[in-house]
């Protein structure tokens, strides 16, 4: 809990007993937490397993640096390796799953039966998702906004009109989790207020796609949210279904914090405990459960 939750690295425990008067090397709780990974790794595939029962899934990946014996020597000792995330947002479970490369094997792995709702940014390995029996691929609204954010200094009329119109998406959505609605009122509420917004944005962005550099950053902004409208859309149609695959990011989050503090995993296999450890102690965040207990 305090490496992978507090991101304390060992060393640094390591430092802090020894000021009690204990002294514990960092190699031997290394040790202590590898064996407890071999004890969690049953009750982390059973978590996996019941995980993808679900039927709406956000995915994400984020990178962790592994020590590469093989560059030992050459100043680079370290390659990059991914934790791909899975966040069940009905049952609050998430899920990482260690992988040495950010290809499609990983996800293709773990969504082989998978089937029902897959929320994603706009990476290349998920879009195969789309056109696969029983998924249906939706996309980000948060992703599509970052865009629009970034093409601000490029041509801030159009940038800040899109963002406004974004943001009338979010105010709806605040305005939902505030009052709580039935979810066939949520669906409602979406149809006949969400709905005409995207329809208008996405008139609006042919148009001024033709009045652009398709390369400028607002050109790339309005490229990539009009290529991925109709999946933007999705989120209307369900009331458990989320405007953006935030959940996901910030499950993500600690362990971008992590390997600040630890700075990499010392194998692929370290990394794999990683991933069992940050599954089942993000899935107590996200329940509020105490992690120790």
């Amino acid at each position: 809990v305090a490496k992978f939750m507090d991101h304390l690295p060992v060393y640094r425990q390591s430092q802090m007993f020894k000021r009690q008067g204990i002294d514990i090397s960092d190699a031997t709780m290394c040790g202590w937490i590898n064996a407890v990974a071999r004890l969690l790794k049953a009750l982390y595939e059973a978590h996996r397993k019941k995980l993808l029962l679900s039927i709406y899934l956000m995915a994400d990946e984020t990178p962790i640096r592994v020590l590469d014996p093989l560059r030992f020597g050459t100043g680079k000792g370290c390659r990059k390796g991914y934790h791909w995330a899975y966040y069940d947002p009905v049952h609050k479970m998430v899920l990482f799953d260690y992988r040495p490369g950010r290809g499609s094997e990983g996800p293709g792995e773990i969504l082989k039966d998978f089937k029902g709702y897959l929320q994603t940014d706009g990476y290349a390995v998920y879009e195969e998702y789309g056109s696969r029996p029983g998924i249906t691929l939706l996309h980000c609204w948060a992703h599509a906004r970052r865009k629009f954010v970034e093409a601000k200094d490029n041509d801030r009329l159009r940038a800040d009109h899109v963002l406004a119109e974004i943001q009338k998406l979010y105010a709806l959505e605040k305005e939902i989790r505030d009052t709580h609605p039935a979810e066939t009122e949520v669906v409602r509420m979406r149809k006949e207020l969400a709905l005409p917004i995207i329809e208008k944005l996405k008139q609006w962005m042919i148009e001024n796609k033709v009045a652009v550099r398709p390369k400028s950053p607002i050109g790339k902004a309005i490229d990539y949210t009009l290529s991925r409208i109709e999946a933007l859309k999705i989120y209307t149609t369900d009331a458990r279904l989320q405007i953006d695959n935030n959940f996901v990011e910030n499950s993500i989050r600690p362990i971008a914090v992590g390997r600040k503090n630890y700075l990499f995993a010392g194998s692929d296999e370290a990394a794999e405990n990683a991933a069992i450890f940050y599954s089942l102690l993000a899935t107590c965040k996200a329940k509020g459960i105490n992690p120790e207990a």
